[in-house]
C-alpha cells in the first residue's frame, strides 16, 4: 500500500498484521480532510493486499481519536453552501463504509480518548480493545448536530441496545470504559498502556483463523442486519454450503482426524 501522509500505517509480514496509527497526538489525534480521505483509500486498499489478514487501529499519544478538528475541519465547515457540506458528510460516511466492508477483521486499540467522529471509527471496527483509562462519548449534540452521524445510529444500537444507544446519543457524554464494557461498547478492557498489544495479540490470534470463513462472518454480519429471519437462514445456508467445498474446511477435518493442529493458508 502506498504509504499515507497523514497518518502512520505498518504491515508485519510475519503477522500478516497491518496497524494503522492516527498520528497528531498534539491535536489528540483529531481529524482533517486529508486524514479522512486518506483513511478510506486505505481500508479499501488494504482489503485487497494478499498479505495482510487483520487490521489494527489506534491513535498515537493520550488519545485514539477526538473527532474533526476544530480549526481545520469545523471552522472551514462554517458558511459553506449546502452542497459542499453534503460532499464532506458523505466522504466521512464512506470512511465508516470502507471499515465495514473490509473484509478483513478490524481492531480498534482505543488507547485514551475516543469521542466524536472518532467514536463512530471505533465502533464501526468489528472489535474494541480499550485501556482502563479510554473513555468514549458521541459529542454532535452538544455542537448543535444530530447524534445521528456517520451510520452511528445504526451500528450503535446493534451493540448496546436501544436504550442505550438512545441515551449516548443524545446526551453527548462521556462513558467509562469499565461502563463501555459493562453495556458491551467495548470486548475488552485492558490495563493503560496494554491496548495496542492486547489489540495485535487478538489480531494474531484471528489470524490463524481461515480467512474466507471470518470474512464471510462479517460479511453476514453486515448483510443480515436488513434481512428477515427466512432470509438470512436461506442466506446462511448457501455461503456455509460454499464454504464446505473449500479446502479450509478440508483442512480442518483431515487435522482432526490426523490429531494435528490445521494449517490453514
Amino acid at each position: 500500500m502506498k504509504p499515507p501522509n497523514s497518518f502512520l500505517y505498518a504491515h508485519d509480514s510475519q503477522t500478516g498484521i497491518a496497524t494503522i496509527t492516527l498520528n497528531r497526538p498534539d491535536r489528540l489525534n483529531a481529524l482533517t480532510f486529508e486524514v479522512y480521505d486518506e483513511l478510506r483509500t486505505a481500508f479499501r486498499t488494504v482489503d485487497a493486499e494478499p498479505d495482510v489478514r487483520a487490521v489494527v487501529i489506534t491513535g498515537a499519544g493520550a488519545a485514539f481519536c477526538s473527532g474533526g478538528d476544530v480549526r481545520d475541519i469545523i471552522g472551514q465547515l462554517v458558511g459553506r453552501d449546502l452542497q459542499a457540506l453534503r460532499e464532506f458528510t458523505r466522504m466521512t460516511c464512506d470512511l465508516v463504509l470502507a471499515i465495514r466492508e473490509c473484509r478483513l477483521p478490524v481492531i480498534a486499540a482505543l488507547n485514551g480518548t475516543t469521542a466524536g467522529a472518532g467514536a463512530v471509527i471505533a465502533i464501526a471496527c468489528d472489535l474494541r480493545v480499550a485501556a482502563a483509562s479510554a473513555r468514549i462519548a458521541f459529542l454532535f449534540t452538544k455542537v448543535g448536530l444530530s447524534g445521528a452521524d456517520m451510520g452511528a445510529a445504526w451500528l450503535l444500537p446493534r451493540l448496546v441496545g436501544s436504550g442505550r444507544a438512545t441515551e449516548l446519543l443524545m446526551s453527548g457524554d462521556f462513558v467509562t470504559a469499565d461502563e463501555a464494557f459493562r453495556i458491551g461498547l467495548y470486548n475488552r478492557v485492558v490495563p493503560d498502556g496494554e491496548a495496542l498489544s492486547a489489540a495485535t495479540a487478538y489480531a494474531r490470534q484471528l489470524t490463524q483463523a481461515p480467512a474466507a470463513a471470518l470474512a464471510m462472518t462479517k460479511d453476514a454480519l453486515r448483510r443480515e442486519a436488513s434481512l428477515d429471519f427466512n432470509a438470512a437462514l436461506a442466506a446462511e445456508a448457501e455461503l456455509q454450503a460454499s464454504l464446505m467445498t473449500g479446502p479450509e474446511f478440508r483442512e480442518a477435518y483431515e487435522a482432526f482426524v490426523a490429531k494435528r493442529p490445521p494449517k490453514f493458508r
